[in-house]
């Protein structure tokens, strides 16, 4: 069996002298040349995972390994072995897209022409501003300089912390379709991203929240693991059908969600005509119910309110 790109045993990160549990004993594997998606809100902890695994952040406890190197004991032979976009634009803003590309390229003792074909995509679209500071670039353009860098010694690993963040959806979409050409390289990809909609486009995907992974799997089996009939309603008073379904005793759960708010029921003989005739008790006006599947950002409030639930129990128990 091959060795995984990536792996995470138990890593625990605190902050705060401990009292901030940023990342809660992870463990996982990225198998080798896998597009590995990373899930979650701001603060879920994403981004203390990226840095401990580029080396860059120690963890409390746990082990970690990129291409089975240690990322304490091997971290120089790791950064040689990497590449690393964080979420923040980190390239000189005061160089040019020329300066930057020349300068990441002699760190790493190599040429853009060495790993031409690596980067040729992304750099035919940067190249007619290489004559412009990179902090003068639009955000699609910064997010591609950035990610030429990070090729530029073609790592065995690439690393994208919120890549998309920021960003219109035409470079959102633009940016996922250079990942699949570079996935076809054979490159190992790990990307976090707090756009639930990019778990799709990923082979496997972690859902994480308060640096606990719910739920690890590929988006279709995350997405059949929904356990209840899931339905979509909408009325002319919205927010005031919305509340009367989250105190109504039949009604499992009920969140806005676009135009339409999801539910689900306790008892999941329940279909479209008992809701129907729950909104007409409540005189909502115009009301539309319909059967759905759910998709990755259903899964997540699901698995989210349960952990919530849990915890309080917890709580209670040791009280």
């Amino acid at each position: 069996m091959l060795m995984p790109a990536v792996s995470l045993k138990n890593i625990i990160k605190t902050y705060a002298s401990g009292k901030v549990k940023a990342v809660n004993n992870v463990s996982f594997d990225v198998e080798r040349g896998e597009l590995f998606g990373l899930i979650g809100p701001d603060g879920a902890g994403k981004t203390s995972i990226f840095r401990i695994l580029t080396t860059l952040l120690l963890a409390d406890k746990g082990e970690a390994t990129v291409e089975g190197k240690d990322v304490v004991k091997d971290y120089q032979v790791i950064r040689n072995k990497v590449g690393y976009m964080p979420g923040r634009f980190s390239l000189y803003q005061d160089l040019t897209v020329a300066e930057n590309l020349k300068f990441f390229a002699t760190i790493f003792k190599t040429t853009i022409e060495e790993n031409y074909n690596l980067v040729k995509d992304i750099y035919e679209q940067i190249k007619p501003f290489n004559n412009r500071p990179a902090g003068k670039l639009s955000g699609g353009m910064k997010q591609k300089l950035a990610l030429c860098c990070a090729l530029i010694h073609k790592p065995e690993v690439l690393f994208l912390d919120e890549p998309t963040t920021g960003v219109d959806a035409v470079s959102r979409k633009e940016f996922w379709e250079m990942l699949k050409q570079l996935k076809q390289q054979q490159i190992t990809i790990m990307v976090s991203t707090p756009y639930m909609d990019e778990a799709a486009l990923c082979d496997r995907i972690a859902l994480i929240q308060n640096g606990t992974i719910m739920s690890l799997d590929t988006p279709q089996n995350i997405i059949n693991s929904f356990p209840d009939p899931l339905y979509a309603a909408r009325a002319n008073d919205f927010y005031r059908l919305l509340k009367n379904f989250r105190t109504d005793p039949a009604v499992g759960n009920c969140y806005a969600f676009g135009e339409y708010m999801h539910m689900t029921m306790k008892d999941a003989h329940n279909t479209e005509a008992f809701i129907k005739e729950l909104a007409a008790k409540y005189n909502a006006e115009d009301a539309e119910v319909k059967k759905i599947t759910p998709v990755i950002e259903d899964c997540f409030i699901r698995l989210m309110r349960e952990t919530d639930t849990t915890r309080a129990s917890l709580n209670e128990q040791a009280i």
